[in-house]
């Protein structure tokens, strides 16, 4: 018997997620997937709405199952974010970096209940879940290429978002890709590429089929075909955490030097193949981004950077503030302009738009300082979790940062908590259902079974 508020032990039969549950988390990924907001109010969006609606089901479903550890964790997250918003310079500005707060809040409640509902799942239920997503999305772009589903996914599109949030580059796509590439009901493709690049990556770390990684190529070549983007290059980069963190760990045992060693290399491995498979197929991408007309990628990566170094010179200590782009508009404007990587020809209809990068926006909403701290903060609440290793989830939230912004929104700190609840369910799962042999020590593990039986008794 497993008390309430503990994780399933090595040795314990694995449980399945119910009807409910089940339909629950293939809603909450859905929301993910579609990125459907909702006004609360004129100032207060309530994003990813069905996830949000899932997840607090969800959490109410566990709630025997919380731990008042993860709580403490979590409560310590928000009130470094908290103190963040007050240490941020100009309290005029204050009423939109509290709304930021609130955005960012429920991001994490809702990720949380996500983790508690997959961490109490069966791994291979689960990642027939992930699996059928990914061959939905491929089956989903063939038909809106060849079978004349395009029109009824636009009309779709044009309900669901704003007209400011759908995508109109399709001559754009026919240049870079020749073709115009899937959207799938969502916003923009590369929300259709961003969402089958994690939920490929989870599928790859839950699965226990021995043959899993050849499956994960497999789905990478179909993308490749079916809806070609730069994000794809991610799903090969992602491998590598897998592999150094993850693969070769065993719960109680003992690290292996031969399959630690065996794992960097061939982690390197796929690294280098990820740049050479992005040269051989995003060669006109490359093309603009050598010529300085890739304005997307400006702003997904550079044009962030660069704001997130004039914030380390010029507010270091806590930055713009959660969600703070008013307040910083100037100096974005001032920082693009002069870039010799930014062309006047490049419209900018508002800061936060072209500011699409959650890694960096990390550091321009909360400085050196608040960001070093609430990095530290958000560690331990993994610790606190039970995650094998932090690491790992930080390098897969860096990695598909590269790809997504919205800090505060759900879909980055789902990145965070699916990462750490496939972490544990890779690590903390029983003997015959691993297709890799684990090789590292899981200190948790033994935490959770103690507790479980002392519970129990």
């Amino acid at each position: 018997m497993i008390a309430a508020g503990t994780f399933p032990s090595a040795n314990a039969a694995p449980r399945r997620l119910d009807f409910i549950d089940t339909v629950l988390v293939v809603i909450f990924l859905l929301g993910l997937y579609l990125g459907v907001s909702l006004a609360v109010s004129a100032k207060v969006p309530l994003t990813c709405a069905p996830s949000g609606f899932a997840g607090l089901i969800m959490l109410w479903r566990r709630r025997d199952q919380i731990v008042p550890k993860h709580l403490a964790g979590l409560l310590l997250v928000v009130t470094v974010y908290l103190c963040s918003v007050l240490a941020a310079s100009d309290y005029s500005f204050l009423s939109k970096r509290f709304t930021g707060l609130l955005q960012l809040s429920y991001s994490l409640v809702i990720a949380y209940a996500m983790f508690l509902t997959l961490v109490h799942g069966d791994r291979r239920q689960i990642s027939r879940i992930l699996l059928t997503f990914c061959i939905a999305i491929i089956v989903g772009c063939l038909l809106e290429n060849y079978a004349g589903l395009r029109p009824l996914s636009d009309a779709v599109r044009e309900r669901l978002y704003q007209t400011d949030q759908v995508y109109d580059a399709d001559l754009r796509d026919q240049v870079l890709y020749g073709r115009i590439r899937p959207k799938l009901f969502t916003s923009e493709p590369s929300a259709v590429t961003f969402a089958y690049t994690h939920f490929s990556a989870v599928w790859l770390v839950i699965s226990p089929w021995r043959y899993k990684v050849l499956a994960y190529l497999g789905l990478i070549a179909m993308a490749l075909v079916v809806l070609p983007g730069p994000t794809l290059v991610l799903m090969v980069f992602l491998t590598a955490p897998y592999m150094v963190f993850l693969a070769g760990t065993r719960p109680g045992g003992h690290t292996s030097i031969s399959r630690t060693v065996g794992a960097l290399a061939l982690a390197g491995v796929m690294v280098a193949a990820a740049v050479v498979f992005g040269s051989i197929f995003f060669a006109e991408r490359l093309n603009e981004l050598a010529t300085g007309r890739d304005a997307s990628f400006f702003y997904r990566f550079t044009g962030p950077m660069l704001v997130a170094l004039d914030m380390f010179r010029n507010h270091p200590w806590a930055g713009a503030g959660l969600t703070g782009e008013p307040y910083i508009t100037d100096n974005v404007m001032n920082v693009y302009m002069n870039s010799p990587s930014f062309q006047a020809a490049w419209r900018i209809s508002r800061v936060a738009d072209v500011l699409t990068n959650y890694v960096w926006l990390h550091w321009i909403y909360l400085g050196l300082v608040w960001g070093v701290l609430s990095l530290v903060a958000v560690s331990v609440w993994l610790r606190m979790l039970g995650v094998p290793s932090v690491l790992y989830c930080w390098t897969v939230w860096i990695i598909l940062g590269q790809a997504s912004g919205s800090y505060v929104g759900p879909k980055t700190w789902s990145v965070m908590l699916i990462a750490a609840a496939a972490s544990i369910m890779a690590v903390n799962a029983p003997a015959q259902q691993r297709s890799v042999r684990p090789t590292a020590f899981y200190p948790n593990l033994r935490y959770f079974n103690s507790r479980s039986k002392a519970l129990a008794s």
